[in-house]
């Protein structure tokens, strides 16, 4: 992918800041891994870069029914699984890397050569945890940052 990115954001729930917005930008494509909260927030990330989302535990409702629990994505030879809650992953699962959200704890982790990416929570502060996204970079190998955003 070169110097391009994939954004991942999660946990917005239906609090899509500007920061994040701005953080965004120039994004090949953005993964959303659940807590959604509103189908306007995929509405204004489209406007960035195509969206790929999981339904998180709070996304309820006929808008939210359209969203899959899961999706697996092929980019550039690396496979990416996408779940909101990793405690409901099954064992079998193999990818180049897992992306997850639900905890509102942004992790980056190398596990039996799988990358395992949480960018943590862009939406409303939960506890004092602070409010993240990630950048994922995928050419040779796989990478991913995470972006505190200036709040």
């Amino acid at each position: 992918m070169n110097d391009s990115f994939i954004g991942v954001i999660s946990d917005t729930h239906g609090l899509l800041r500007p920061e994040a917005v701005r953080a965004l930008s120039g994004a090949a494509m953005i993964l959303h891994a659940g807590d959604i909260g509103k189908p306007a927030v995929i509405s204004e990330l489209e406007s960035i870069a195509p969206v790929f989302a999981v339904r998180g535990n709070n996304d309820r409702g006929e808008w939210a029914n359209t969203i899959p629990g899961t999706q697996t994505l092929d980019v550039v030879g690396k496979s990416i699984f996408m779940i909101h809650d990793i405690k409901t992953i099954s064992p079998e699962t193999s990818a180049d890397v897992i992306v997850f959200g639900h905890s509102h704890k942004a992790l980056v982790e190398t596990r039996s050569n799988i990358l395992y990416l949480n960018p943590g929570s862009a939406g409303p502060r939960r506890f004092r945890l602070p409010i993240t996204l990630a950048r994922l970079y995928i050419d040779a190998d796989v990478r991913a940052e995470i972006v505190e955003l200036e709040i």
